[in-house]
């Protein structure tokens, strides 16, 4: 029987050090749902995605991903289940590994393949580079994969394992207009075709700056200021110019064209005549 239990479910959740990161965040998402993070610099966007995964351990408050309980259970092993691709991951994998190497790691939520390849795992690796398009860079080492064939290698290394969820962080950061569009493009795809005839693609979570990366396979979104949740709820309803404004701090102009695709572009600053 499939679960109905929130693929992520946030309550109350308050992170401190020194100072508030966080200050009573309260999130749900569903399955059949995928969300955006949206913010400015500073409002929080990582710190939760960083007490999600368990590196930033709750103040008070609680969480809930996959219907495990933060702990309750051991976050190495929840990971697993989960495919993260981030701008971190890029910077920290072996300049040898090559691209097929590279997705195989992603069976143990490692970095770098150890020891000789299974048969099992270079079946599986080897189907995952077709599906993210990647196929022709297999035997590549990592050191000279562009920055948009390493995203596509990093999406294949986070569904190695089949997660249940898929987490993006900033993906298109360093990667040109026309690599973005590409890009999300290929993210539009997987989302609507999933792992093939036998498995849906996981809800993905997407964290970003630029209302234009989010693409109509989002159907929800949670902005952020100062560690707080501004607003939340289906992008059509929260996108928009007095929203974008508020969390930005700056007077911005959002628009939807026709195909469901957002814009933001910044106000000029009126300037004071004297």
């Amino acid at each position: 029987m499939k679960s109905t239990a929130p693929v992520i479910e946030v309550v109350g959740l308050r992170v401190e050090r020194d100072a508030p990161i966080l200050r009573r965040i309260d999130w749900r998402v569903l399955n059949g749902q995928n969300w955006a993070i949206v913010g400015a610099n500073g409002s929080g966007k990582t710190s939760l995605l960083r007490a999600l995964t368990g590196y930033l351990p709750p103040t008070a408050g609680e969480i809930r991903v996959l219907g495990e309980t933060y702990g309750r259970f051991d976050w190495r092993d929840l990971r697993k289940r989960i495919g993260i691709v981030s701008s971190s991951l890029n910077q920290m994998m072996p300049d040898n590994e090559t691209a097929l190497r590279a997705v195989a790691s992603g069976t143990n939520a490692q970095l770098g393949y150890w020891g000789p390849m299974s048969q099992r795992d270079r079946r599986a690796a080897l189907a995952i580079l077709v599906r993210v398009e990647a196929r022709e860079i297999r035997d590549r080492p990592w050191a000279v994969l562009s920055q948009g064939e390493r995203q596509r290698v990093l999406i294949g290394r986070a569904l190695m394992a089949k997660p249940r969820l898929l987490i993006l962080d900033e993906p298109c950061a360093g990667l040109d207009p026309a690599a973005r569009e590409h890009f999300m493009d290929f993210i539009s795809r997987l989302a609507r075709t999933g792992f093939g005839r036998r498995s849906a693609a996981p809800p993905i979570v997407l964290v970003t700056h630029h209302a234009e990366e989010i693409v109509p396979i989002f159907s929800h979104v949670l902005v952020l200021k100062g560690g707080r949740v501004l607003a939340q709820g289906p992008c059509d309803r929260i996108l928009n110019s007095a929203t974008m404004t508020a969390a930005f701090g700056t007077a911005v102009t959002v628009k939807r064209d026709r195909t469901g695709r957002y814009s933001l572009t910044v106000r000029p600053r009126r300037r004071l005549v004297i």
